[in-house]
């Protein structure tokens, strides 16, 4: 499968969900794709971030998500295989086989920490292993520390953790590049500084002041005891899937490892291609990601807009996707949907609309049963398939080409039948298209959605092997119908349940239908 985007985000952590958010909030379509991988997954809170102090990341990741979502902008969970210039788009291979082709791509996917090699730093890295006293000085206040020093870099945090307790140790594990003076500097302060090598880290059994206590096992058979161990990394950013565009990581100026350049505005050297976060400043706790990710998002927004200017254009990114569905053959069995034929076949034929009629074989089929129809979608050349089906048919079909988060999308008619098959539109926070479709709903009149059972997308996938590419809770879905019908209160809801799909409409996961119909009585 392949859709097409304004923007693809690579990685769905703070500086990629903030981009998102932007482009998303500037009507561009956006597609984050994330492996829940993200750099601080050991850390039970993160700190320092404004207003969000404390938080788990991951409800912080939460959090994020469902307000991009809330603008319509989607979350993938899946992986980034390769980044590829194609004609005047980047093609975005994924995992299982689909691919974005976008006009931009942010690239947000943090950096890898590489641990001194000594056994034990691993397993606890982010809690009781830590590298960084803003994100974790004040949890260790007071408390035994040992810090690690294996680079010349690594003494750079340790006037601050000398700062926080008074009990820090230094050993120097790696003398090679680290300034003699600082080491007399730290002694003649009252630091301990220990010139051995660090044979392995494990839990001490002897110590009783704290659950939490370490053992620091030395070369020369001396043994500390820590609550905490303070020790750098090097970093390595995750560009790997833009080799295909020539970019690479580069050289960082502290000598710990590489990342990717930009320039002010997050623009890599390639046209297109922009990142933010971690992949381009190691130092960046989570709210100057975000932030940064805000503002490179902001500045992709502006070279869109400047593009399309230029080209005299005001596209539709939705538009633009289901064309590109439209561009090949009928995408559709032609055949009209069987549980609408058995929730309409009793009514009265009046004024119908469709909403999201793609190829119209709904359509089509109520207005030979006799309803006046208006059929309306957001590809225009789904419609002129409609209207020459029609005119071969010889059935007269109105139709509207509308975005149903538009205003007055249906022009304020009323019908006596609003019906939404298996359609989709992004949602927006204040229920724009929602609210227009069930306004379209003449009193009287019956309102007919029917989805898909979405059951099978809380199944879990391994972003290793595949790419889910459609991400629900981007779009309207029938909860938020019934939740707007009751906030409404003036509306008879006659059928609302889940459904075996009709024969002959059966796929790999679409096997079940939700099916709503209500009736408004207000």
């Amino acid at each position: 499968m392949g859709r097409r985007v304004d923007v693809a985000v690579i990685g769905g952590s703070a500086a990629g969900l903030a981009g998102a958010l932007q482009l998303a909030r500037q009507r561009r379509s956006v597609i984050v794709v994330d492996d829940d991988s993200p750099r601080n997954a050991p850390a039970e809170h993160m700190h320092g971030y404004l207003g969000r102090e404390g938080t788990p990341p991951a409800e912080l990741r939460a959090i994020g998500r469902d307000e991009v979502r809330s603008y319509g902008g989607e979350v993938l969970t899946g992986r980034v295989l390769d980044v590829r210039r194609e004609d005047d788009r980047l093609r975005v291979a994924l995992t299982g086989g689909s691919s974005l082709l976008a006009r931009r791509v942010l690239v947000a996917t943090g950096i890898t920490d590489e641990l001194p090699d000594i056994p034990g730093l691993r397993e606890r890295w982010g809690r009781e292993v830590i590298h960084c006293p803003f994100c974790h000085g004040w949890e260790v206040r007071d408390r035994r520390v040992v810090q690690i020093a294996t680079t010349p870099m690594g003494l750079h945090p340790t006037p601050l953790v000398r700062h926080l307790t008074d009990r820090l140790t230094v050993v120097v594990h790696d003398a090679t590049g680290i300034d003699p003076d600082a080491l007399r500097t730290l002694e003649a302060s009252g630091v301990p500084v220990v010139d051995a090598a660090v044979r392995r880290i494990a839990d001490t059994a002897t110590d009783t002041a704290t659950d939490t206590a370490l053992g620091i096992e030395l070369e020369d058979g001396t043994r500390l005891v820590a609550d905490a161990i303070l020790v750098g990394s090097r970093f390595h950013a995750r560009v790997g899937m833009l080799a295909g565009v020539g970019l690479s990581a580069t050289p960082h100026p502290s000598g710990l490892g590489e990342t990717l350049t930009v320039d002010a505005t997050g623009a890599t050297a390639v046209p297109g291609v922009f990142a933010a976060g971690n992949v381009v400043d190691p130092s960046m706790q989570v709210l100057p990601s975000a932030a940064n990710g805000s503002m490179v998002g902001a500045h992709i927004a502006f070279s869109l807009a400047h593009e399309d200017l230029a080209a005299g254009a005001r596209p539709s990114a939705g538009e633009e996707d289901w064309d590109a569905r439209y561009a090949e053959e009928r995408m559709w069995s032609g055949n009209p949907n069987g549980t609408l034929i058995a929730e309409v076949s009793d009514l009265t034929p009046g004024r119908a609309l469709d909403v999201g009629t793609g190829e119209g074989a709904d359509a089509l089929w109520l207005a030979e049963q006799g309803w006046t129809v208006t059929a309306s979608d957001v590809s225009s050349r789904a419609l002129r398939r409609l209207d020459e089906e029609a005119a071969r048919r010889g059935v007269e079909v109105r139709t509207l080409h509308a975005d149903a988060n538009s205003i007055r999308p249906y022009g304020g008619e009323r019908f006596d039948l609003v019906s939404l098959q298996y359609g989709s539109f992004p949602r927006t926070p204040e229920g724009r298209g929602l609210q227009s479709l069930l306004d379209a709903v003449a009193p009287g009149g019956t309102l007919l959605v029917v989805a898909h059972d979405l059951a099978w997308a809380q199944e879990e996938v391994d972003p290793a092997e595949t790419t889910r590419m459609f991400d629900p809770e981007a779009f309207v879905g029938v909860a938020r119908f019934i939740a707007a019908l009751d906030a409404d209160g003036g509306w008879r809801v006659d059928v609302h349940e889940t459904r075996p799909r009709p024969a002959g409409a059966v796929s790999d996961h679409h096997v079940d239908d939700v099916v709503l119909r209500a009736v408004r009585v207000g």
